[in-house]
């Protein structure tokens, strides 16, 4: 075995032996590279300067703020209202309330930017109200975790903000705009879909509102939605970047529950503010070990090895985005989403390109492969979240899943091979 060869076994084996016994991930990722390092006689300088320089990126700050953003609008009961007027639009009819799911998850994708941060806020109250309205625990779970993958594809999005990282010069305004029309497919595929197993499965309807109660509703909800024509609109009427639009976002946020909502309280804001740390310190320690493990798996040309391995099997684009989708799917299931984006775009990346996909298209693509793994055993971290707030086992959720499954698949396929879908917003701004 040669020299590169063992360098590669170390980095990847041991990555996965840590990963194995359950190490977190930031620790299996400078461990891993570290080792690699000191066998391949690279300088520890140079592994803490590519450290460092994973953090030196502008459009690294917009994570912080998203976090913030996020935090003051699920604790501040942006999301409540966001339910409540779901439930205007399409509560009445059969199956309303998981249609009103859907609707929620659409919006709140908009304004957190966070799959689980859409469970952990809207689910916490949605699935138990649900089953108390008759649904199956499991089928409650299923809607709300499928539905929150939304949250990954409809700016902004923190996971968007990886790939641009680890990329590397893919414009942020871009990214955002290519994720509005898959994100609204997604949404409105989950939404026929939850109403034929309405009418299969005679599921309850939901209330009915009069018109007066409905505008009042629509008023309160439209104020925190302010916040995605603050994002969006700023970006593309160029008033400011993707990354300002983070800090404002946090601002208006901060600004509606403390004043106008009246639910956030001084108390409350000092929580917001040490949940919002926490988040932040562990993405920062992955942003870095991962930085670091890239750079190794670009001086051991690994990137270039996948490339040709792919491609020596059929030169046909189709079969290289079939295969490159089935990585993501698989690994999706085994590991965390944002370790994924970090790890795998370098990697990925310029085979994509190689084959004449657009690099925005593509971080499109692992956005939904990713998302689908957050809804997956074992590792599914949405998943998981959403059986602990239903009360109900994963194998039984999975069963119920099964049709959900099927349906992103489709739009996945959908989204990989009409990249016209994805990139019509974004050219726009050429």
């Amino acid at each position: 075995m040669d020299h590169q060869a063992i360098a590669t076994l170390i980095l990847l084996g041991l990555f996965l032996f840590l990963m194995f016994f359950r190490v977190p991930i930031a620790f299996a990722l400078g461990i891993s590279s570290l080792a690699t390092a000191f066998y391949l006689d690279i300088p520890t300088v140079v592994v803490a300067h590519r450290m460092v320089n994973g953090l030196n990126s502008f459009t690294f700050l917009a994570v912080p703020f998203f976090i913030l953003a996020g935090q003051i609008m699920g604790e501040g009961g942006i999301s409540d209202r966001l339910v409540r007027f779901a439930d205007t639009l399409v509560g009445r009819v059969r199956g309303g309330l998981a249609q009103a799911n859907i609707v929620s998850s659409t919006m709140f994708g908009g304004i957190s930017g966070s799959s689980v941060a859409d469970i952990a806020s809207i689910g916490s109250f949605l699935i138990p109200s649900m089953i108390r309205r008759g649904y199956r625990p499991s089928y409650s779970v299923s809607v709300t975790i499928t539905s929150s993958v939304q949250g990954v594809l409809i700016p902004p999005s923190q996971n968007m903000i990886y790939y641009a990282l680890a990329a590397g010069g893919i414009p942020l305004e871009k990214l955002f705009l290519a994720g509005y029309v898959p994100g609204i497919i997604l949404g409105g595929s989950l939404i026929a879909l939850c109403g034929v197993l309405a009418m299969r499965q005679n599921h309850p309807r939901g209330e009915t509102y009069s018109f007066k109660e409905a505008i009042k509703v629509g008023l309160e909800a439209s104020i925190g939605l302010f916040a995605v024509v603050i994002i969006i609109g700023g970006i593309v009427l160029g008033i400011f970047t993707a990354t300002e639009s983070a800090a404002v976002a946090s601002v208006y946020a901060l600004i509606v529950t403390r004043f106008v909502y009246r639910s956030m309280p001084l108390g409350k804001i000092i929580l917001v503010l040490k949940k919002s740390l926490g988040s932040l310190a562990t993405v920062i320690a992955i942003i870095m070990t991962s930085s670091a493990f890239a750079f190794l798996l670009s001086y051991l040309e690994i990137p270039e090895s996948l490339a040709s391995m792919i491609l020596s099997l059929s030169s046909s684009p189709v079969f290289a985005m079939l295969a490159i989708n089935l990585l993501l799917l698989v690994l999706g299931m085994l590991m965390d989403m944002g370790v994924l984006i970090l790890l795998l775009t370098p990697m990925l990346l310029p085979i994509a390109t190689k084959i004449g996909v657009d690099p925005v298209h593509f971080g499109i693509i692992m956005m939904i492969n990713l998302g689908i793994g957050l809804c997956t055993p074992p590792v599914g971290t949405s998943l998981m979240v959403g059986c602990s707030i239903g009360k109900v086992s994963i194998e039984k959720t999975v069963k119920d899943l099964i049709p959900f499954y099927l349906v992103m698949f489709l739009v996945l396929m959908l989204i990989t091979f009409v990249p016209g879908l994805t990139l019509f917003l974004p050219n726009l701004l050429d």
